[in-house]
């Protein structure tokens, strides 16, 4: 009788310390998900993006059904090639320690100055001759820029700001400041021509505009351009280190003026773009969207202090960024808050890439 208590004692003590460790395993499985979700996501802030945008499209989808159209698809995608090709060419000067925001610039200078000379001299002139056109006047405005930046041994960011009100005033006091509407008949053209056409059978219809592989294909370059070139080592070194690049042997000067012009060209042949898919040149067109490139590349996992940064996550930063500007009026959101979303979506990134940074 006296061993009863005593069987039944121990087997509450074997029950009680099964409990507890299916308890503690359970805890310790959660914290190092947890942990290991954290981790995952400051070594790979391409995902901590990629969630931000399944948020923002699950609460704007939510309240607004219409969300989930194709057309709505179709028209972000149209309104990210300009942003993105900007961002591409952000991209590549931050990963080299730069900072450029005359890219907006070189793309009116170039689009507003070249729309101007194809309609007075060449009016026939081909789509493709048009954005070589742009690519190389972008291109040569790049370059000026690496070339003050290393000989002036000042902040890209300081010279930037000059050559940007430099651009401006001489495409305002040389080129010209009235609206081209009618601009040129391949440029028409290029911008309404379709890739693909999709005619729901509720009404309307959805066009898959062809300039978004102009986008495609500059990602693809400036992908390959930082992983598997030469170029692209020397411009995450000195982006990383400036004085440990210099000692394995990469020139600065060189790096500097090529992340520049890449960047000249990128914007050059963004202009080309806009006056194509707007069908209208104006010079005044495109000031002010420097910010929200900059806040698309960092959000993609850049660091403004360089050495780092993706193709990818570039791209679904300015995705994020297109999400925000555009389809929050659907949920009902004033436009005067797209900016502090953003502005709170960029202060969340950056903390946690500042903890990456420190750990």
């Amino acid at each position: 009788m006296k061993s009863e208590p005593k069987q039944a004692g121990l087997r509450d003590a074997r029950t009680g310390s099964r409990a507890g460790l299916r308890a503690g395993l359970r805890a310790g499985l959660r914290a190092g998900l947890r942990a290991g979700l954290r981790e995952f996501l400051l070594h790979y802030p391409a995902v901590f993006t990629l969630l931000l945008i399944i948020l923002v499209s699950a609460v704007v989808g939510t309240i607004n059904p219409n969300f989930w159209q194709l057309s709505t698809l179709f028209d972000m995608l149209r309104s990210s090639v300009v942003t993105g090709l900007f961002a591409l060419g952000v991209l590549i000067v931050l990963a080299a320690g730069g900072l450029d925001v005359s890219f907006t610039a070189i793309a009116a200078f170039t689009m507003y100055a070249i729309t101007v000379a194809v309609l007075k001299h060449a009016p026939n002139l081909s789509i493709g001759v048009i954005m070589l056109c742009g690519a190389v006047g972008g291109t040569l405005f790049g370059a000026v820029n690496g070339l003050l930046v290393h000989t002036l041994r000042a902040p890209s960011l300081i010279v930037t700001i000059g050559t940007q009100y430099v651009l401006r005033s001489l495409l305002l006091t040389f080129v010209g400041t009235a609206l081209i509407i009618n601009v040129p008949a391949a440029m028409e053209s290029f911008g309404t021509l379709a890739l693909w056409t999709y005619l729901p059978a509720s009404g309307g219809r959805a066009i898959l505009p062809a300039f978004v592989l102009v986008l495609v294909v500059a990602a693809g370059v400036t992908w390959w351009l930082l992983n598997r070139t030469l170029m692209g080592r020397a411009v995450f070194a000195i982006g990383g280190n400036l004085a440990v690049a210099e000692r394995l042997g990469y020139n600065p000067r060189v790096v500097q003026v090529f992340v520049f012009a890449y960047a000249g060209l990128l914007a050059g042949i963004g202009g080309i773009v806009h006056v194509s898919s707007n069908r209208l040149a104006n010079p005044f067109d495109l000031t002010g969207t420097e910010l929200d490139v900059i806040a698309a590349v960092i959000l993609g996992g850049a660091r403004i202090t360089g050495g780092s940064g993706t193709v990818l996550g570039t791209l679904l930063g300015v995705v994020l960024v297109t999400l925000v500007n555009n389809v929050l009026i659907l949920a009902g959101v004033p436009s005067t808050w797209q900016k502090v979303i953003v502005g709170a979506f960029i202060i969340l990134a950056g903390s946690m890439f500042a903890v990456r940074t420190a750990r």
